[in-house]
C-alpha cells in the first residue's frame, strides 16, 4: 500500500490548478491544516485524507466536464418578429424565463421575463404583448464552443442566465445556471 507524502498531496493540488484555499473548502477542512500537511508539518488522520482525496477526484471529473456534456439540444428560441405575446406563450409552455431570438439560425438578441415586466412598468399591458419582439429584446446570450470548459461557462453564467453552444456556425445547445447546477448532484 502506498501512502501519500506531503509531497505528492501538493503536487496533486497543483496538477488540478486548485489553491490550498479551494482545496480545503471542497475537503470540508482549514486552509491553514492543508497548509501543514503539505509541510509536513501534521500527520493528518485518516479520515481528512479520504476527503482530501475525494475532493482530487471530484476535480478530475470537473476538469473534463465541457459545454458540450452540460448543454441541452432541445434549445427553444424564437423569431425577431414575432410578437411579445408568442414569446410569454412559450415561456408559459416550457416553463423557462428567457429565450434567445434567432434569425437564420444565428442568434442576434434575447427575450426574457425580467425585460417584459420592466416594459410592463412602462406601457400597458396590452401595448407591450403586441410589440415586435425586436423592440424590446436585449443582447444575445454568449456564445461558446461545445469544447468550452466548465469553469469559463460557469463564470459567464455569473452575468447572464444562459449561454449559447455553436458548433459549425449552428446553435447546438443552450447552458442554463440549472444545467450548471446538475453537477452538484455528482
Amino acid at each position: 500500500m502506498h501512502l501519500p507524502t506531503p509531497e505528492s498531496i501538493r503536487q496533486k493540488r497543483n496538477e488540478l490548478g486548485l489553491t490550498q484555499s479551494e482545496l480545503a473548502k471542497r475537503a470540508g477542512v482549514s486552509q491553514p491544516l492543508i497548509a501543514r500537511i503539505e509541510a509536513g508539518d501534521v500527520d493528518p488522520r485518516l479520515s481528512t485524507l479520504k476527503r482530501i482525496f475525494d475532493a482530487f477526484d471530484k476535480s478530475e471529473k470537473e476538469s473534463h466536464v465541457v459545454a458540450r456534456n452540460l448543454m441541452n439540444t432541445n434549445v427553444i428560441s424564437i423569431s425577431a418578429e414575432e410578437p411579445v405575446d408568442a414569446a410569454v406563450k412559450i415561456m408559459e409552455e416550457n416553463d423557462i424565463s428567457q429565450i434567445p431570438v434567432v434569425e437564420n439560425g444565428v442568434p442576434i438578441g434575447s427575450i426574457s421575463e425580467e425585460t417584459i415586466v420592466r416594459s410592463m412598468a412602462e406601457k400597458k399591458a396590452l401595448e407591450v404583448s403586441k410589440m415586435k419582439i425586436r423592440d424590446l429584446m436585449g443582447d444575445t446570450f454568449p456564445v461558446v464552443s461545445p469544447g468550452t470548459h466548465v469553469k469559463l461557462v460557469s463564470h459567464l453564467l455569473e452575468t447572464t442566465p444562459a449561454v449559447i453552444v455553436l458548433e459549425s456556425g449552428q446553435i447546438a445547445g443552450v447552458v442554463t445556471k440549472h444545467d450548471l447546477m446538475k453537477l452538484l448532484r455528482g
